[in-house]
């Protein structure tokens, strides 16, 4: 038994990898890292000595088309049992197309999906700078993914965050917002581990 044990991958003998694949937020931009929501994750898991490790990809300014380019690295390098997906908020300022970032996000949970992991999405919704329909059909988008790829989803991560609870730029919530972030994904998430 031992020696099967051994001839196993490294892959296989480390923990169940969640994998979290976004932007800024949940990179952390603007607080401690040991403050933002996916650290929070990584802290209750272990507290109640789940087999679950978070690995997080996240990069601020990240794009779809930019996560597009990093998804098979990152499947291949961290092997994810689940993949945590909440790219789109960076294309809907920049006023990308919403057809590119839905054929991103597509791309992305169809390569998530051949990895063999579980994905959660996480829906964004963005201000109305580019008019209240580009905003619309931004916030249908990721239930529209959801029901196509038959994914898991968050239907907006920032829910239940007020006003005062982001920082400065009106977009990045602060440290307080953090644990609220978590208890909205958690809800989608623990069902799948």
């Amino acid at each position: 038994m031992l020696l099967a044990t051994l001839l196993l991958p490294y892959p296989a003998l480390a923990a169940k990898n969640i994998l979290v694949f976004g932007d800024s937020l949940s990179a952390g931009y603007g607080i401690a890292r040991d403050a933002a929501w996916v650290s929070l994750l990584q802290q209750e898991l272990r507290q109640n000595n789940s087999p679950y490790a978070v690995m997080n990809a996240s990069i601020s300014g990240e794009t779809t088309s930019g996560g597009l380019r990093r998804i098979g690295k990152a499947l291949q390098e961290h092997q994810p049992k689940i993949v945590i997906i909440e790219l789109g908020a960076n294309d809907g300022l920049r006023g990308s197309t919403i057809g590119d970032t839905e054929k991103n996000l597509g791309a992305i949970i169809e390569q998530s999906r051949k990895a063999n992991a579980k994905i959660v999405l996480l829906g964004i919704q963005i201000p109305p700078n580019y008019g209240l329909d580009y905003a619309r059909q931004f916030r249908m988008l990721y239930p529209m993914l959801a029901k196509r790829y038959k994914v898991a989803l968050v239907p907006f991560m920032l829910e239940g965050i007020p006003a005062e609870q982001f920082q400065a730029d009106n977009l990045h919530p602060n440290a307080k917002a953090q644990a609220q972030i978590l208890r909205n994904v958690e809800r989608v998430l623990k069902p799948l581990l």
